[in-house]
Order: structure tokens, then C-alpha cells, then sequence
């Protein structure tokens, strides 16, 4: 199934999940860790956006932040870039860090907030990263010291997470920690993370239910929310995003045609996605690179990704077709 593209539009609440390639770990020891604090502090400043939650495990990374003026792409591209240039540079590596795509939820706000802060901060724990709520407090690698007053963080929205419990600071903090510790016998809250219908509606009783009632609802692996708030931001999305909501009928029309024209030359079409230079494959691959896009609306991008190969790769198929045809 193709990708869906990100709902990203400023000002949102995003669950953001990074993870090492392969499962491996992202930060080795301290001086790792600070790193990525460091650039969390200096992008959250430049770009406006708001931080509440965040914890640094070994091989991954939760963050909940409100995105800024220009989205939430552009921080975390700018994160993750920085971070994975200087770690491969002290620890003398090569090659990708993290698995393709870091993951991002929008969420309701006024639903979710709270277990998502909670969540988020008890990941340390859960870990054996810590031993108890007390070493959890002074951890300093995720937000939750911050929010005990351990920790100086000024580009942590540590008043705002503060107010959800209470009017003064005080109390606000005692309350937090209350319902923080309350959290831990809740286990792993997989519904926080995955699973976009049962999300959305609760749990596999309420889905069960539903689909024996046949009822309807609009869900989104994208979204954590209930159905009337998964409507709204789809409603939000520009034209593209909407159309990615549903499953890309062009691009499953460009798989069949890939099958089509493989069981007809007898190629083993992982021959043709594997980058093989064979004559009959190389030619294959050209025509039906000419036909996705001329024939199916496919762009160049989407064309390369169906074939195996890179965009530039396809681009010098239609160049070497029109100097063909000049000929």
C-alpha cells in the first residue's frame, strides 16, 4: 500500500516516534543524548515549536510538541539530519541512523493531552531505564524532570503541561506526579500508538460492536481522536492529503500493469524492482516507466518507487527516449 503523506498543518499536536534503523540504538552514552537535547532546545526556539513531552530511550525517541509557524516537517528534518551527520561522525559510521520514517500522530488535544504526557514520561520506567519514580524524577533524558522542577528547561512548555492539573504551580506539580505514578499499572498503552480504528473508537469491544451494527467512521492511521475530530483535520488537509486518506487507485493500477507486463516477458519482477542491468529487464523497465507516467498520471517520484530505482534514473530513461525520437 502506498505511503500516506503527513497531515502537517502548523499549530497542531503531533505523537512523534523516531526509531534506530534495524531496531539499533540511537545514543551510545551522555554526551549522545545531550546532543539530541541540545538541538531539540536550539530548533524549538528558532522554529516556534512548542515541546511538553519527550523521553530518550536507546534506540528511540517519543516527543508530543505542538508544530510551529512552518510545520512539522521542517523541524524534524532539521533534527534528525543534524543529529545523525554528528553521530556518525563521532562514533565513525556510515549510513542511515533511523528507520525511513519517524512516525507522527495528531491528536486531540482535549482527549488526549494529558495520557500522552504521561505515557511519554513513564517510557523510562516501563524500560528499567530507572528503577523507580524517585530515579524518574531526576532522569535527566526526558521532560518529566522539567515538570518535577529538577531540571531547567525554558524551551520545555513545562507551565503549560503544569496548568492541565492545576492553577498554581505547586499543586499543579503535586497533582502531575500523582497521576503520573497513578499511570504505571496501566502497562504499555499500545492505543496510544497504533491501530487507527481501534483508537479511534476505544478498544476492540467498541470496534467489534461496531462493525456488527455495520455503523460508519471515519478513522485514520494518522490520527488519534474520536471520529468527529478525525473528520475535522481530514476536512483541514489540503486536496492531496485528502486523496491519500483512501488507498491511491493509480498506484495500484501501476502495480498490476508491473505484474502484467512481468508475467508476459516471464521476468521475476524482484529481478525488475532489484536494480538488474539485464538487457530484457533494463528494456522492461524503460517501458514501462514511459507508460506509468504517460498512460497512468504517475509522477517521475512515484514511477521510481513502483520500478525500484531513482527518480534520476527515470528521468534519463525519457531523456534518452527524446533524443531517440529527435533522431
Amino acid at each position: 500500500m502506498p505511503r500516506q503523506a503527513r497531515l502537517d498543518t502548523p499549530g497542531t499536536l503531533h505523537h512523534v516516534i523516531v526509531r534506530g534503523i534495524e531496531k539499533k540504538n540511537i545514543f551510545d552514552d551522555k554526551y549522545d543524548r545531550a546532543n539530541m537535547v541540545a538541538r531539540m532546545e536550539e530548533l524549538a526556539k528558532e522554529t516556534e515549536t512548542s515541546i511538553y513531552a519527550w523521553s530518550l530511550m536507546t534506540n528511540h525517541v517519543h516527543i508530543l510538541l505542538k508544530s510551529g509557524p512552518h510545520g512539522l516537517s521542517q523541524f524534524m528534518r532539521r533534527l534528525l539530519t543534524g543529529y545523525a551527520i554528528t553521530y556518525n561522525l563521532r562514533h565513525k559510521r556510515y549510513g542511515h541512523l533511523f528507520q525511513n520514517r519517524y512516525k507522527s500522530i495528531i491528536c486531540d488535544e482535549d482527549v488526549y493531552f494529558q495520557q500522552l504526557v504521561r505515557y511519554i514520561h513513564l517510557n523510562p520506567l516501563r524500560a528499567s531505564l530507572v528503577k523507580n519514580m524517585a530515579e524518574l524524577d531526576r532522569y535527566p533524558w526526558s521532560g518529566h524532570s522539567a515538570l518535577m522542577g529538577h531540571k531547567k528547561r525554558e524551551w520545555q512548555g513545562v507551565d503549560y503541561v503544569l496548568s492541565w492539573f492545576d492553577k498554581t504551580k505547586a499543586t499543579a506539580r503535586k497533582e502531575y506526579r500523582r497521576y503520573i505514578e497513578d499511570g504505571i499499572a496501566e502497562g504499555k498503552r499500545n492505543d496510544l500508538v497504533g491501530g487507527g480504528l481501534i483508537r479511534t473508537l476505544g478498544g476492540w469491544s467498541q470496534v467489534l460492536s461496531h462493525r456488527k451494527s455495520n455503523g460508519k467512521v471515519v478513522t485514520d492511521q494518522r490520527i488519534l481522536g474520536q471520529g468527529d475530530f478525525v473528520e475535522r483535520i481530514i476536512g483541514e488537509a489540503d486536496k492531496r492529503i485528502k486523496s491519500q486518506v483512501s488507498v491511491n487507485e493509480k498506484q495500484i493500477n501501476a502495480e498490476k500493469k508491473i505484474h502484467e507486463f512481468c508475467d508476459i516477458e516471464g521476468i521475476n519482477i524482484e529481478e525488475l524492482k532489484g536494480g538488474s542491468r539485464r538487457a530484457n529487464i533494463s528494456d522492461l523497465r524503460s517501458r514501462l516507466a514511459i507508460d506509468l507516467v504517460k498512460n497512468h498520471g504517475l509522477t517521475l517520484a512515484e514511477t521510481a518507487r513502483q520500478l525500484g530505482v531513482s527518480t534520476s534514473a527515470v528521468s534519463k530513461i525519457f531523456l534518452r527516449k527524446g533524443k531517440a525520437n529527435r533522431n
